[in-house]
């Protein structure tokens, strides 16, 4: 039986992977996990100098999920790539890096510092505001993902996933537009922007006002994006969005993921994506699929 995926040469050992910003750079799960049997590690978004992320409260929960405006908080590269890649490469599984940026140059500056540490994956986290261009995030329009995957993958030695928000009209002319500047692979979905107010104290509960919702809400959402996106595009899609299980992980490879990544359900249970590999490999064996590749988009009607 199979397990084994391909994404832009980069062979995985099987199709999970976490989702970044829910997992860190993998230690604190350690305890919780065998790193060693995850397809990747992707880490918490990375930028060209350390950010502070906003101000507090930028946690909270709802009704089938939870709302984040974190800010991408980071130590910055320098950091990262002192400490959080040394750990990783202790473990049998791929690392791809989740860079951020506040305009084309940071994006440029982190994937160029990265050219030489060996990780194996880039991904470009299009959903932070252009600062230049008044906020707008760079993934909300089709030029501007365009342009900035032509520019990170001129500078890139590894393979690049653009990352796309669901934040849009319709997800399909952001792939084609990525896939027109180049990227090797695409992830989807990030967080769908929401809002809690808090009516005892008529105020926010978010500092930020907005905040990125994600888990088991969005689910339908992602796996309708996904199968939509890999019917638009010829590269390979990462499908995530309020994943919990492995019927969740089969959904999305149904839809035409090669690979799913597992992010706000580790929070619940630090470790699920243990239950989902298994449970994957399970569903093969008792529907007595040799490859988990059948899978890839096979679904029916």
């Amino acid at each position: 039986m199979n397990t084994k995926v391909t994404i832009a040469g980069v062979e995985f050992q099987n199709p999970v992977m976490v989702a970044s910003g829910t997992f860190g750079s993998g230690e604190e799960f350690s305890e919780f996990v065998d790193l060693n049997r995850l397809g990747a590690v992707v880490t918490k978004g990375v930028a060209n100098v350390p950010w502070p992320g906003n101000p507090t409260p930028r946690i909270a929960e709802v009704n089938g999920g939870m709302l984040n405006a974190i800010g991408l908080q980071n130590p910055g590269i320098d950091l990262f790539v002192k400490r959080d890649v040394p750990f990783l490469q202790k473990y049998d599984t791929k690392i791809i890096v989740n860079v951020c940026g506040k305009s084309t140059e940071d994006y440029c500056e982190v994937v160029e510092r990265l050219a030489d540490v060996p990780v194996d994956m880039l991904e470009i986290n299009i959903s932070c505001p252009n600062v230049k261009e008044g906020g707008i995030a760079f993934g909300q329009d089709p030029k501007a993902v365009e342009a900035i995957t032509r520019e990170c993958k001129k500078r890139a030695k590894q393979p690049v996933i653009m990352k796309l928000s669901p934040n849009v009209t319709d997800i399909t002319v952001m792939a084609k537009a990525a896939e027109a500047g180049g990227a090797d692979a695409l992830s989807l979905i990030n967080t769908l922007t929401g809002m809690k107010i808090d009516v005892k104290r008529r105020t926010f509960a978010l500092a930020n006002k907005t905040g990125g919702l994600s888990g088991p809400a969005v689910h339908p959402v992602a796996v309708r994006m996904v199968y939509q996106t890999a019917q638009a595009v010829k590269v390979p899609v990462i499908g995530m969005g309020g994943i919990c299980s492995a019927e969740d992980a089969l959904e999305m490879i149904l839809a035409g993921a090669t690979a799913v990544s597992v992010g706000t359900a580790n929070f619940s249970n630090p470790a699920v994506t243990m239950d989902i590999v298994n449970g994957i490999e399970e569903y093969l064996i008792k529907n007595r699929i040799e490859d988990v590749r059948e899978l890839i988009g096979a679904v029916r009607g």
